[in-house]
Formats: structure tokens, C-alpha cells, sequence
């Protein structure tokens, strides 16, 4: 097992390539994760507090019952993670990454970040995204119902399919040509 210690703080971790692991009540605090692989990694009852993950791919990767608390990751592929297996996510900021086939569903993460990322086919059904960052995303395919998306920046973010009267859209900053899309659950005809 890599990680022998129960806790690390101010750690710098790069090149790991960790495959179908079970990582057990582990703390990480001001930890640098940079270049490394979890794939269909377990993590059950870790705390990530203040960790960065730059050019790392998370693949499949279980963060059961794990607390994530000011937690960036930027340049990731983080592919396939059911997000609300985890006990606390906040304050989170994803950059450029990839987070394609995930699952948001009922989460509150407010203010959460996704800049300039391709978030295609994830399910964001009953979450609060209030005030979230989404500049430039790509949303394909990606589930938005019943959504709180008060607040939210979707600026130059496109393929999102936001029905406006199943989801709150309340000072819900978006631009054109993409704003239009908003109109397709109205059941009305432009000509």
C-alpha cells in the first residue's frame, strides 16, 4: 500500500498509478497530487482538506463517505465519479478538466467551479449549483431538472439543455447564441 501514514499534510505526491486500491480513513491536507492515475480506486472515509490534483486521472474512482473541502483540480480527467457517495463536497474548482459521466444528483455544492470543462453526460437532477462557475463548459447530454442554478455564470458555456421551467434560473447569467436553447421546453414556435 502507498499510503502507510494516516495522515499528511504539506505532501507532494506525483506519478502515482494506483488501479483498483481500497485507500482506508486517510487524511490529506495542503497535499499536492500532480501527474498521477486512480483508477477504479477505492477511497473510503478519507479527508482531502486543501489538496490540488493537476494532470492526474481519476477513472471510476469511489470517494465513499470522504470529505472534500477547498479541493482544486486542474488539467484532470475525472471520469465516471458518483459524487454524491461523498459526505461533504464544497468548495470545489475543477479547471479545464474532464468530468464526463458523473453524478451530482441532490447535491448543495453552491459556488462550485467548472470552468473550461467538458462535463458531458452528467446528471446535475435536484442539485443546488447556486452561484457556480461554468464559464465556457460543454454540457452534452448533461441532465439539469429541478436544478438550482440561481446565480450561476454559464458565459460562453454551450450544449446545455436547462428547461427554465423545471429548474430555477434566477439572475442565471448565460450568453448568446446559447441562450436560445433555454427556449426549447417552452412549446412555442420562432419563426
Amino acid at each position: 500500500m502507498v499510503f502507510k501514514e494516516e495522515t499528511y499534510f504539506q505532501e507532494n505526491f506525483t506519478k502515482l498509478s494506483l488501479a483498483d486500491e481500497i485507500i482506508k480513513s486517510r487524511t490529506y491536507e495542503d497535499c499536492v497530487f500532480d501527474s498521477s492515475s486512480f483508477i477504479n480506486t477505492k477511497f473510503l472515509n478519507c479527508r482531502f482538506i486543501n489538496c490540488k490534483f493537476t494532470e492526474c486521472t481519476l477513472s471510476a474512482v469511489s470517494p465513499m463517505d470522504c470529505r472534500l473541502t477547498d479541493v482544486s483540480f486542474s488539467n484532470c480527467k475525472t471520469i465516471g465519479i458518483d459524487w454524491t457517495k461523498t459526505q461533504q463536497f464544497q468548495e470545489t474548482v475543477f479547471k479545464n478538466c474532464q468530468l464526463n459521466y458523473s453524478n451530482f444528483r441532490l447535491l448543495k455544492i453552491p459556488k462550485i467551479k467548472m470552468v473550461d470543462c467538458e462535463v458531458k453526460d452528467a446528471d446535475f437532477a435536484e442539485a443546488d449549483l447556486s452561484n457556480g462557475d461554468f464559464k465556457n463548459s460543454d454540457f452534452e447530454n448533461s441532465r439539469f431538472f429541478k436544478t438550482n442554478l440561481s446565480g450561476a455564470n454559464f458565459k460562453g458555456a454551450k450544449n446545455y439543455s436547462i428547461d427554465p421551467v423545471n429548474n430555477t434560473l434566477k439572475k442565471t447569467r448565460f450568453s448568446y447564441p446559447e441562450a436560445l436553447s433555454l427556449l426549447n421546453g417552452l412549446d412555442i414556435i420562432i419563426e
